[in-house]
C-alpha cells in the first residue's frame, strides 16, 4: 500500500516528498492540537494523558470510517481534528489512514492488487494490538530492522528517533516535528526559548520552522549591513546555535550531492549524524553505544534498499533509472544531485513509519524524556509549550513562604569563643563614630595667647607690611638674627625678644601646634626691654636681611 502511494503520491500531492507519519508520530501530532485548542479555549498549553488516549481512538475509527467506541467525545473534538489535519497540511506530511483512503484512486486495477489492508487491521496495527506479522500481505517487504521496537529502552528509541529526523529534514525541509527533535540534539543552546522565538518568527512569516531558521542565519551571513536583522529581533540571541545547526545540515546536504553511489551517500550521512551525537561522550554511555548501534542498523538497511531499488528500477539490473526528470521537473521538488539517494531515504523513513507503535504511552508523551543534549529533554509538548512569562507574583506556595517568613523572624544566637578578645572587633556603629569628630572638626587652636600690652609705643609707627615682615622674621628657622640695625629701615630685635619667641615657639609645639597654624600676634618690634644686669639697654646685634627674605618666609609658613 505504501509503496503504490509513494508511487502515484505526484497525482493527488502537490509535493513527491510528503512524509508519512506512523503511529507514534500521529499520537505526538494528536497531542500538540489537543494541546494548542486547550490554550485557545482555556488558556493553558497542557494536556491530560487519558484525554489524549481518548481522542486517539475516536480520531482512528472516524477517519476508518468503523463505528464509534462506547464512550462520549471529548468537548472540542471537532476543534481538535481540524488542528490536527491543518498540521498534517502545514508539515506536508501525510498519515497511515490517509494513505489508505487514497490507496484505492491511485493503485492501477490491472497490475495492483486489491485491498492489501482492511480498515479494521489497520485500526488494531495503530492501536498496538498485532505486530507487523499478522498483517496478510507477505508481498510487502519486511524490514523494519528495528525488530525489538517494543523492548527497546527509551534512549535507543531517542537516539533513533534523531536520526530520522535529521535524514526527514533532507527530504522534507517543512517537517517541523522533525526540527523540533533535532534543533538542540546535542546541546547547542537552544530550549525552549529559542524554539519559541523560531515558532513566533515562523509564524508571522507564514513559513515553516526550518525555513524560518535558515532564512535569519543566511541573512546573518550573506545579508550585508542593509539587510541585517534588526536588533530587536530575538533570533539575535541565539545566532550561535542556529548558525551551528544550519552549518551542520549544510554538510548533509554537500554529502547528498557529491556521493553519488546511494549506499556510500547513506553510510556517510549515518556517521556523520553519528560523530554529532557522540562527539564529548565517553565510550562506555548509553547514548554513544545506542548511536552506535543505530548507525550499523541504517547503514545495512540503506544498502539493502539501494539493491532493492537497483533491481527492480529496470529489469537488466541497472542502475540508471529509466525515467530520467526533464528540465522543467527538477523545481518539482526533486533534484539531479542525490536523487536516488532521496529516494532510499524516503523508503528508508517509510519503513519506520510502519514499525509498531511504541507499548507505553507514557514513555512516548510524558515530559520524563532522556536528554540527548542541551538542559532540556525531547518531549515536543514541553517544547512547543511558550516559557512562563513572570507576572510579579511569588510560585511558590502559601506554606513555603509563611516557613520562610518565620525563619528570617529567629532571633539569630551566635556563640562567641572564650578567645573571642583576640579576634578583630567589628566595625564601630555609625553613632559610635559620629561622636568623636574629625581632624577638620578639631579646632586649631586650643589655648588661644592673651594679648600682649606693650610697655611703650613706638614713638614713629611703620608702614603695616614692614611691621608684619619684622613679625614674621623671627618665625623661620633658617632666618639667623644678628646686629642691631639692617639697611632696609626695619629695627633691631633685642636677645630678650629672641628668647621670648623661641619661649613661644616651644610651648606653642608642646600644645600641638603646627606649622599650618595662623601665626600667633606678637608685641610690636619697636618695644624694647631692660634687662636687669646689662648695661645700658642695648638691643642685641642683628645680622642684616636679605630684602624681602621677610616676605617670602612667611610665604612659606602659610
Amino acid at each position: 500500500m505504501v509503496k503504490i502511494f509513494r508511487r502515484e503520491c505526484h497525482r493527488v500531492l502537490p509535493s513527491e516528498r510528503t512524509t508519512i507519519h506512523g503511529a507514534d508520530g500521529m499520537l505526538m501530532l494528536l497531542q500538540l492540537a489537543m494541546a494548542e485548542v486547550s490554550k485557545q479555549r482555556a488558556g493553558e498549553f497542557k494536556v491530560a494523558l487519558s484525554d489524549v488516549l481518548m481522542a486517539w481512538k475516536h480520531l482512528l475509527l472516524d477517519k476508518l470510517h468503523l463505528p464509534p467506541p462506547n464512550f462520549a467525545r471529548l468537548e472540542n473534538y471537532d476543534l481538535i481534528l481540524e488542528a490536527y489535519e491543518s498540521s498534517l497540511k502545514r508539515s506536508n506530511a501525510v498519515d497511515l489512514v490517509d494513505v489508505l483512503s487514497m490507496y484505492n484512486q491511485l493503485r492501477l486495477v490491472d497490475s495492483d492488487p486489491g485491498e492489501p489492508v482492511s480498515p479494521i487491521q489497520l485500526f488494531e496495527f495503530l492501536s498496538g494490538n498485532t505486530e507487523v506479522s499478522e498483517l496478510p500481505d507477505p508481498s510487502v517487504p519486511s524490514t523494519p530492522s528495528r525488530k525489538s521496537t517494543t523492548c527497546s529502552s527509551q534512549v535507543t528509541m531517542a537516539v533513533r528517533r534523531v536520526f530520522c529526523s535529521y535524514l526527514s529534514l533532507l527530504t522534507n525541509a517543512k517537517n517541523d516535528m522533525a526540527l523540533a527533535l533535532t534543533l538542540d540534539v546535542p546541546g547547542r543552546a537552544l530550549g525552549r526559548q529559542a524554539f519559541t522565538d523560531v515558532k513566533h518568527a515562523a509564524r508571522d512569516n507564514n513559513t515553516s520552522l526550518f525555513l524560518a531558521v535558515t532564512s535569519f542565519v543566511r541573512v546573518i551571513q550573506l545579508g550585508g549591513r542593509g539587510y541585517a536583522p534588526a536588533e530587536s529581533d530575538p533570533l539575535r540571541k541565539h545566532v550561535k546555535g542556529l548558525s551551528d545547526f544550519v552549518q551542520f545540515l549544510d554538510n548533509l546536504e554537500e554529502i547528498l550531492g557529491e556521493v553519488p553511489d546511494p549506499s556510500a551517500c547513506g553510510a556517510r550521512l549515518a556517521g556523520a549524524i553519528r560523530a554529532l551525537l557522540v562527539k564529548g561522550r565517553s565510550g562506555g554511555d548509553a547514548v554513544s553505544a545506542a548511536a552506535d548501534e543505530t548507525t550499523k542498523e541504517l547503514k545495512e538497511r540503506i544498502c539493502q534498499l539501494h539493491q532493492v531499488q537497483t533491481h527492480t528500477a529496470n529489469g537488466s539490473g541497472t542502475e540508471i533509472s529509466p525515467a530520467r526528470p526533464r528540465a522543467h521537473a527538477v523545481n518539482h521538488c526533486t533534484a539531479l544531485g542525490g536523487r536516488d539517494t532521496v529516494k532510499v531515504l524516503m523508503a528508508l523513513l517509510d519503513e519506520e513509519a510502519l514499525t509498531p507503535p511504541c507499548r507505553n504511552k507514557a514513555d512516548l508523551l510524558s515530559e520524563d524524556q532522556p536528554v540527548l543534549g542541551g538542559e532540556e529533554g525531547t518531549c515536543v509538548l514541553g517544547l512547543f509549550r511558550s516559557p512562563e512569562v513572570p507576572t510579579g507574583c511569588s510560585p511558590e506556595p502559601l506554606k513555603s513562604r509563611v516557613l520562610t517568613r518565620l525563619d528570617l523572624l529567629k532571633p539569630k544566637v551566635t556563640f562567641r569563643s572564650q578567645f573571642a578578645c583576640t579576634y578583630k572587633e567589628d566595625e564601630m556603629p555609625l553613632n559610635r563614630v559620629l561622636e568623636f569628630p574629625s581632624a577638620s572638626q578639631v579646632p586649631s587652636c586650643v589655648h588661644p595667647a592673651p594679648k600682649h600690652q606693650s610697655t611703650s609705643e613706638c614713638p614713629n609707627k611703620e608702614p603695616s607690611a614692614v611691621r608684619r615682615g619684622a613679625a614674621l622674621g623671627p618665625r623661620s628657622g633658617n632666618v639667623q638674627t644678628g646686629g642691631a640695625g639692617s639697611g632696609d629701615g626695619k629695627p633691631p630685635v633685642t636677645r630678650t625678644q629672641r628668647k621670648g619667641n623661641k619661649r613661644k615657639q616651644v610651648d606653642s609645639d608642646r600644645r600641638g601646634g603646627s606649622e599650618n597654624e595662623p601665626p600667633q600676634k606678637k608685641p610690636p618690634a619697636c618695644v624694647s626691654v631692660k634687662v636687669p644686669g646689662k648695661s645700658g639697654g642695648k638691643a642685641a646685634s642683628k645680622k642684616k636681611l636679605i630684602a624681602g627674605q621677610g616676605k617670602l618666609t612667611g610665604f612659606f609658613r602659610v
